[in-house]
């Protein structure tokens, strides 16, 4: 890839770089239709930018993207930032009041939002908005029309769909001098798990950076195609699911109904992707769900597989049928958002499959550090990304433990009309503190402990970190999700089983609702003493709860730790 400007680095910069490089080849597009070509993607980003402009909205104005991922969404993210205003994307799975919090405390002037999305701000005053676009087919919402006329809008389109459509690029040229890299460019609102959102601002040049530090980690070449699984309101997603490879002149592709096993399966055997980013989860599921019940099936294999050679066979044998099930082109597969279980990062470090873990926040554009997957060590995330600085404050003698401490050009502006916020999170000297606990190795790894404000102090103040229990619970067959905490002076863990696994064992056997309901606690027994076999004395757990439903999550899929542990 040609190396671009390192004084001028925005997106418009970027995006034109790569229209220009690459003009014919493959852009943003759904799995199974003609290809977009990133000459066409420009023209439409340009004409999606002109309407913008002439309706009014300027430089700095907030302009909302509430849709899944699609091509448009991407088209709707350069055209909004080529013209100096800020992107605010909302994750999908928020609730309407959240979403219409967001909308009146960014100010936002115009919505981009789907039809399947559009029932969770009909309530909102739209008329308020300079612009409400139909992204499915960027055509124009009268501010009179409702639910009832949408469809008619989604399948047919209007005169100002015509309008956006024919409508020539007249000052996005000029513009894109006026943009700088301290400009704001996205304003992301977070849904920690605290219960309160907040309004994450990043510059052109915070997210530009990090996209030009993970690519020197991760190649990414014109010639690459990504699969695009994860919500693009979140900023793992979006730079480096979507600037990193349109900054590379790389191909994206989409699914257009919710990313399912049935739908991602065949889509992965049509794109054979060479690049896809995900959470665990997805990952953990698979192989707790489909690849360890297939080595278990056998006994003869099932014995084999607690010899550590025979188990390197094993793993090696599944990994290269795993990488069929992603097409068979595969270079990298990036894990990203929360802790990945260990006994699922063993098998995929001996099936040679090409994963790799990162660690970063939202407050960082995201990525901190990272690692190509040739090499990859069990339980880091990676080294320092170029340019990004890590100081591990108050560190523990012993253990060398400490909060994790941020500074480079991928640091976040401020949280948005919030200063008090911003001074408690990025000091005078530009450090931000970001909450997490970790270490480094001697060479030059980091490692992820936990949250801060998540440890628990033992009886004799020994540091208990809950992640590290819970990924041992995780070990379990039976264990899916799984919560640890203090409670009446007591290590206790709340634990979301693997109902589907039990039903099958209970339906073989015949078993009786009470004897079903004898098993589970005898399970939960079992859970427990297998894990405080595993970890240090102070860590051991008092009990084992059942959570017979889900946790309750944020849109990223995070526990909200908050409503069982603030509770009890």
């Amino acid at each position: 890839m040609t190396e671009i400007s390192l004084t001028n680095r925005t997106l418009p910069e970027i995006f034109q770089h790569t229209v220009t490089t690459f003009p014919d080849r493959p852009s943003l597009n759904y799995v199974g239709k003609e290809p977009t070509t990133y000459k066409e993607l420009g023209e439409k980003v340009n004409r999606v930018a002109s309407f913008l402009h002439d309706s009014g909205v300027g430089p700095g104005d907030r302009v909302a993207i509430l849709s899944e991922n699609s091509p448009n969404w991407g088209v709707a993210y350069f055209g909004i930032t080529s013209i100096k205003a800020i992107a605010v994307p909302i994750l999908n799975d928020f609730h309407a009041t959240e979403i219409h919090h967001i909308l009146r405390h960014s100010g936002a002037v115009a919505l981009f939002v789907s039809e399947r999305l559009y029932h969770k701000v009909e309530e909102f005053d739209l008329k308020s908005l300079n612009a409400v676009i139909l992204i499915d087919n960027l055509s124009v919402i009268p501010s009179d029309w409702g639910r009832e006329h949408l469809r008619r809008l989604y399948s047919e389109g209007s005169r100002e769909l015509q309008r956006i459509k024919h409508m020539a690029l007249k000052k996005a040229g000029y513009l894109n001098e006026t943009i700088h890299k301290d400009d704001p460019a996205s304003i992301i609102y977070t849904s920690g798990t605290t219960g309160h959102s907040k309004g994450v601002v990043l510059t052109h040049g915070s997210i530009v950076s990090n996209a030009v530090a993970t690519i020197q980690v991760v190649s990414v070449e014109e010639k690459d195609r990504m699969l695009s699984i994860l919500p693009l309101p979140h900023v793992y997603e979006c730079t480096l699911g979507l600037v990193l490879p349109v900054m590379a002149g790389a191909a994206v592709y989409y699914v257009s109904k919710p990313p399912t096993a049935a739908v991602l399966v065949p889509a992965l055997q049509k794109v054979q992707p060479t690049h896809v980013l995900s959470v665990p989860l997805i990952i953990e599921k698979m192989y707790k769900g489909r690849i360890l019940p297939e080595i278990r099936k056998k006994s003869a294999v099932r014995t084999a597989y607690k010899v550590p050679a025979l188990r390197k066979m094993i793993n090696r044998k599944a990994g290269r049928k795993l990488m069929q099930t992603f097409g068979g082109k595969l270079k990298f597969f990036g894990i990203g958002g929360a802790a990945l279980a260990p006994d699922v990062e063993q098998f995929l470090q001996e099936a040679r499959f090409p994963y790799a873990i990162g660690y970063g926040l939202t407050e960082t554009s995201p990525l901190v550090s990272g690692i190509h997957p040739n090499h990859t060590r069990i339980l880091a995330v990676g080294k320092l990304l170029p340019g990004v600085e890590v100081r591990i404050d108050k560190q523990d003698p012993d253990s060398s433990e400490g909060e994790i401490l941020v500074r480079g050009p991928l640091l976040m502006k401020e949280y948005y009309r919030d200063p008090e916020l911003t001074a408690q999170t990025i000091d005078e000297n530009g450090w931000l503190k970001t909450g997490d606990l970790g270490s480094f190795d001697k060479d030059g790894y980091l490692y992820i402990k936990g949250r801060l404000k998540n440890m628990i102090l033992g009886p004799s103040g020994e540091n208990i970190y809950p992640e590290a229990i819970e990924s041992v619970l995780h070990r379990s067959d039976y264990v899916l999700e799984s919560l640890v905490y203090k409670q009446n002076n007591r290590l206790v863990a709340r634990a979301h089983l693997n109902y589907e696994k039990l039903d099958d064992e209970f339906t073989s056997k015949g078993y009786s609702a009470t004897q079903m309901r004898e098993h589970i606690k005898k399970l939960l027994i079992s859970i427990r003493d297998e894990a405080n076999n595993n970890v240090s004395t102070f860590s051991r757990l008092a009990e084992v709860i059942e959570q017979s439903e889900p946790f309750e999550k944020t849109p990223t899929q995070k526990i909200k730790r908050y409503l069982y542990v603030d509770s009890e």
